[in-house]
């Protein structure tokens, strides 16, 4: 029977992708215009929703995708500009080059959290806006307990000393600007210099982009996903510029290296290319042998300093 006029419709399941390829030492995000990540529906012929999501991913983004993971269902009342209930499934997508398309572009990850990004050292947005807006946005509090769970909140996500910043806390730091009216998502809530918080996107998708960046930073430090993003041949520089650009932080080199040597998840190919310094590089391609071997153990990065 249909529901009152005005009121929520039946709902609509949609698939959502987030589409990641590397653009030197940047990732990238497929989006469409206005910057909204690719959806479409699941259709009854499709078996499972991995492979609907296949069919329209890669007519979308012209090329197959590679490793595909299921992320989340977002389903929040009113999380769309209409009436309609839509349920969005999301999934993060890996392939390893960033195809040229008519009707959509790469955009970088850290235009939309340039918070997220600490390769250069601490983003200088952090104690010019972030930091004095959640103290104000903590004091603002209407109770002590508010006041105490708000700080708290804070130095998880935002912590004084960034040797305790934890890379992965991608999500909850985004939801803590969006509860604290600093992101332009929120609408009329929003505080000057907003515009500095990072690239807006429609509906709900930087909390879906959130999900996935975060859900990356995590897999890459127990599975071998990186190379889904890598050439067939490599160098071991490369490699590193694609693990600190994925989860934003300089990680040490002589380790870094010392690391992927002793997982055995690399060979030399035996051919040589020209470094950054002219110097002729070792080329190396991932081991997929090594999936079937044993499982890659994980560890935490060698972070630099």
């Amino acid at each position: 029977m249909p529901e009152k006029s005005g009121s929520i419709q039946a709902a609509k399941i949609e698939l959502n992708a987030v589409i990641v390829a590397m653009a030197g030492v940047d990732p990238q995000v497929l989006v469409n215009s206005p910057a909204a990540l690719p959806s479409g529906p699941f259709e009854t012929e499709h078996r499972t929703l991995e492979q609907g999501l296949r069919v329209w991913a890669e007519a979308k983004g012209g090329q197959p995708l590679g490793y595909v993971e299921q992320l989340y269902t977002f389903a929040d009342r009113n999380r769309t500009s209409n009436n309609q209930r839509i349920v969005s499934i999301g999934y993060l997508a890996l392939v390893r080059a960033a195809a040229t398309l008519a009707d959509a572009v790469w955009s970088p990850w850290y235009k939309h959290f340039p918070w997220e990004d600490h390769r250069k050292g601490i983003p200088a947005v952090i104690a010019k806006l972030i930091a004095p807006e959640l103290k104000r946005w903590k004091d603002a509090a209407s109770t002590p307990a508010m006041r105490a769970t708000r700080a708290q909140r804070i130095d998880v996500a935002f912590p004084k000393d960034m040797k305790h910043w934890n890379e992965e806390l991608v999500l909850q730091r985004y939801e803590l600007l969006w509860e604290a009216g600093l992101v332009e998502e929120v609408g009329g809530k929003s505080k000057a210099g907003a515009n500095m918080l990072g690239a807006p996107m429609a509906y709900d998708h930087r909390r879906i982009l959130a999900t996935a960046i975060a859900r990356l930073r995590a897999k890459i430090k127990y599975r071998p996903v990186v190379f889904e993003l890598m050439p067939d041949a490599f160098t071991l520089l490369q490699l590193q510029n694609t693990v600190e650009a994925l989860a934003g932080l300089r990680l040490h080199k002589q380790n870094f290296r010392r690391l992927v040597e002793s997982q055995g998840l690399v060979e030399e190919t035996g051919a040589m290319t020209r470094g950054a310094s002219g110097r002729p590089a070792k080329l190396f391609a991932f081991r997929r042998e090594v999936l079937r071997e044993r499982a890659a153990v994980g560890t935490k990065l060698p972070r630099s300093g």
